[in-house]
């Protein structure tokens, strides 16, 4: 298993959606600006993350997305594994390696198989819900943000008020008046 920026940042906003998550819908953008994170970039993540049934996305005023199940089922392992999928595939490097070795035995792989798996073993004891917990033990705000879902309505001018006269008749009263 690999760990990336990419994982890094996926494991963020998934703690981001488990913290903020009671709110609703967490769009990318409100994401992305608290974490200075591309929202182009989040696309990309939550793609892969909504493929692997991490989120669901709601569309529309209003939408983003949610955890699509309880963040105590969700490991740090689930993530990066949906993250790092394609990253399984032995690469160019490794191909080349493995021909010239004949059999494609390492002198070491034994030892990184077991500290793979040690890494694998550790990550999926650690769930979404834990790092919630913890990033609200230090302090993180929970932003109260006003739901968007709905129809607009525009805030109803006041009437103008104003003390100057509304015709030509006043007008002429006023200065009369005044002499």
């Amino acid at each position: 298993m690999r760990l990336s920026t990419k994982s890094r940042f996926a494991v963020t906003a998934m703690i981001d959606i488990a913290i903020q998550g009671n709110a609703g819908p967490i769009s990318l953008a409100d994401i992305g600006m608290r974490h200075k994170i591309s929202v182009s970039y989040l696309e990309q993540l939550f793609s892969r993350l909504r493929q692997s049934g991490l989120v669901e996305s709601t569309r529309g005023p209003g939408g983003g997305y949610s955890l699509s199940r309880a963040s105590e089922s969700i490991s740090v392992a689930d993530i990066i594994g949906a993250i790092e999928a394609h990253a399984d595939k032995p690469g160019k490097e490794e191909k080349v390696f493995q021909e010239q070795q004949g059999s494609g035995e390492w002198m070491t792989q034994e030892l990184w198989a077991t500290l793979n798996a040690k890494m694998v073993e550790h990550m999926q004891s650690i769930s979404l819900r834990h790092l919630a917990s913890e990033q609200r033990a230090k302090g993180v705000k929970i932003e109260v943000r006003q739901a968007k879902r709905g129809v607009y309505t525009a805030p109803k001018p006041k009437p103008a008020c104003t003390t100057a006269p509304n015709s030509v008749f006043a007008l002429g009263r006023s200065l009369l008046g005044s002499r």
